[in-house]
């Protein structure tokens, strides 16, 4: 049987933050807020990841009201949630991703990511597309005040 799973994450950016997407520290002015790292790369793929298997959202999982989640890593939550999925025998086919961001770009940083989600995924790198866009100036993200990420995952469970 397969399953698909849908995430999304915004985050704002700020300046004396650090800003880390896809487990990736990336060298820019601000950085994105978060009771975690802020890596709404991670978190649109965790969300994605607990859909496909009905159980709720990364807020639900590790919430922002405990203390033990302040400034965790977000590449070590997906990482918990991957081994949820292999505790219930499902294997990641592939997983689709978008990043949203006027600035910086992207596009240099997407190996680096590929090579530290892959592992935590495990799965290959043909199996991760991570794609960065922009939203043309328009809305908070436009505006460069966050950084939007989406997800899409397919996974393989035992019947």
């Amino acid at each position: 049987m397969h399953k698909i799973g849908f995430g999304y994450d915004i985050h704002r950016l700020e300046t004396g933050h650090r800003l880390v997407l896809g487990g990736v520290d990336i060298p820019f002015s601000a950085g994105l807020t978060g009771h975690s790292d802020g890596d709404a790369l991670a978190h649109a793929v965790i969300d994605a990841l607990l859909g496909a298997l009905g159980e709720g959202d990364i807020g639900s999982r590790f919430p922002d009201t405990d203390p033990h989640w302040k400034g965790a890593r977000s590449a070590g939550l997906l990482g918990d949630v991957v081994g949820l999925l292999r505790d219930r025998g499902a294997e990641i086919v592939n997983v689709d991703s978008v990043i949203v961001a006027e600035e910086p770009k992207m596009g240099p940083h997407i190996p680096a990511m590929k090579a530290v989600l892959c592992p935590v995924l495990g799965i290959p790198a043909t199996s991760l597309g991570i794609k960065a866009k922009t939203n043309e100036g328009l809305g908070p993200v436009g505006e460069k005040r966050a950084i939007a990420c989406y997800a899409l995952v397919l996974l393989r469970l035992p019947d």
